[in-house]
């Protein structure tokens, strides 16, 4: 590399560096500068200690806004059991020079009515910066005649850490000769992929008939309960000249799973390679994808967030960063980003952190890394990950993948930390747990297994999970993972036996 793109590179990277310091204390100038002014105002959390539940950057729809329903409908709204919380139709409109394109919301149900001051103005702020996820890429749009319309999502994280996911597709609307393409995009507090995409492949269908057919296939919609895990609901809509039709839509039975596809992570990357993300990903470190695609983006993200299982990623985690919000790749902090292609340049001046090329064409998949990334895990629980991982070939569903896939994982937790519950100890009824961190792992007997442990229990990932133990009275755990732990001690006696 020359002297003069390096220096180049260097003022980039100062630049950069400036922005990200400068934007903690931006002030909110209307329009998109307030929308920005919503996501940089919770970079501070990016500070806070290790105790914090603070799991996401992006901002979310702030709690408040009360729709002009009686009081048992306005709870069903609240607890989450409706589908969604509103649909909104993201359209890029030219800029009053004609030179280029802005994102605006053109449609919105439903309206939000008697509303108080201060929460129409925040619900507008959230709006507006829905607006830079449905369209990351900015205003450098041109008409086109032909666009392959694709399906992503994006999170939405209050401070608190409570949660609103965000499903967009974007399409070209019909018309003649060449238009922008527009996005339609689900609020909802619910995560479950499969279940959005269908919705919006009847959403798409009434967009060609007329705007005016999608509001009672919503309404219905919104008055549906959401379905128990492996149930379905059924929702009437009538079509002109097709009549009434019945669209059934089934959660997955694996709720934990049902935001995810672990297709496309696997379609960009080897076994391996994955295994290498996976380690990076399991001791909290900075972590960006690189793809054209935004639903490549956003699947393979959620999908690496899901391989850590049953522990949560709490620190940064933007599926798609706006092209406008790309400075927070300074972020000092563990991140998992993903960023599209053409702004690679703007990644790759710092160190410290795996850049991960998802894209067909790469010369390589990694383009940054610390090189340490193969000696994190111990090699035995390597090889029997890659073993699990071959069973995959022979699933012919989603769900049958994302089973595999995910008890790979899982397997890999319960034999390396699925002892913890012997550990906490209490002193009496009533009386919060105390872990015993230091004989937790000294109980290891493989001394590889006991090297990675002692640094996957300073992650705040397991802290978490760990005070969340404490907090419990002793008696019989629920849930996928202490399942899978009673399995998998009922199987070593069982081998235990057989060799006696």
């Amino acid at each position: 590399m020359s002297e003069s793109v390096t220096l180049r590179k260097k003022g980039r990277l100062a630049k950069l560096k400036s922005r990200w310091s400068s934007n903690l204390s931006t002030e909110d100038e209307g329009g998109r500068q307030g929308a920005l002014k919503r996501v940089s105002a919770m970079w501070s959390s990016f500070r806070k200690g290790k105790r914090d539940r603070v799991k996401d950057l992006e901002p979310m729809e702030p709690p408040g806004p009360v729709p002009s329903e009686n009081s048992s409908r306005q709870h069903r709204y609240v607890s989450g059991q409706y589908f969604f919380e509103y649909l909104v139709v993201v359209s890029l409109k030219e800029t009053k020079d004609g030179s280029n394109y802005e994102p605006q919301i053109t449609y919105q149900f439903p309206k939000r009515d008697g509303m108080a001051r201060f929460q129409k103005e925040e619900e507008e702020k959230t709006l507006k910066a829905i607006t830079l996820f449905c369209f990351p890429e900015g205003i450098n749009w041109a008409p086109l005649t032909e666009y392959h319309s694709e399906t992503f999502s994006f999170v939405l994280t209050e401070i608190d850490g409570s949660r609103r996911n965000g499903y967009c597709r974007r399409l070209l609307p019909s018309g003649k000769g060449a238009r922008p393409p527009e996005a339609y995009c689900i609020i909802s507090s619910t995560a479950c992929f499969g279940l959005f995409s269908k919705i919006f492949d009847e959403v798409e269908k009434r967009r060609q008939i007329s705007m005016a057919m999608i509001y009672p296939f919503m309404q219905k919609l919104r008055e549906a309960p959401f379905p128990a895990p492996g149930n379905t609901v059924e929702i009437k809509s009538f079509i002109p000249e097709s009549g009434t039709e019945i669209i059934r839509l089934t959660r997955p039975l694996d709720s934990w799973l049902e935001h995810v596809n672990f297709a496309t992570l696997f379609s960009c990357l080897t076994d391996d390679e994955v295994l290498l993300v996976f380690s990076a990903a399991v001791l909290e470190r900075r972590i960006i994808f690189i793809a054209d695609e935004l639903s490549t983006l956003s699947q393979v993200i959620h999908a690496v967030a899901a391989l850590l299982y049953p522990f949560t990623w709490q620190h940064t985690f933007i599926s798609i960063v706006p092209e406008i919000l790309i400075d927070v790749v300074m972020a000092p902090t563990p991140y998992l980003l993903g960023v599209q292609k053409r702004l690679l340049d703007l990644v790759t001046d710092q160190s410290d952190l795996l850049v991960v090329d998802l894209s067909e064409k790469k010369k390589e998949t990694f383009i940054v890394s610390l090189g340490d990334e193969s000696s994190i895990l111990p090699p035995k629980m390597k090889t029997e990950i890659l073993e699990a991982l071959k069973h995959r070939q022979k699933a012919s569903m989603v769900e049958e993948l994302n089973r595999v896939v995910s008890e790979a994982f899982l397997l890999f937790f319960v034999k390396t930390v699925g002892h913890y519950a012997s550990y906490v100890k209490y002193s009496g009824s009533g009386e919060r747990g105390v872990f015993e961190k230091r004989s937790f792992y000294k109980a290891i007997e493989s001394k590889t297994t006991r090297h990675f442990v002692k640094k996957f229990i300073q992650t705040q990932m397991f802290d978490l999970f760990i005070q969340e133990v404490e907090q419990q009275q002793p008696g019989p755990t629920q849930g996928v993972f202490h399942k899978k732990i009673l399995e998998y001690h009922e199987k070593k006696k069982r081998d235990k036996g057989k060799k006696h």
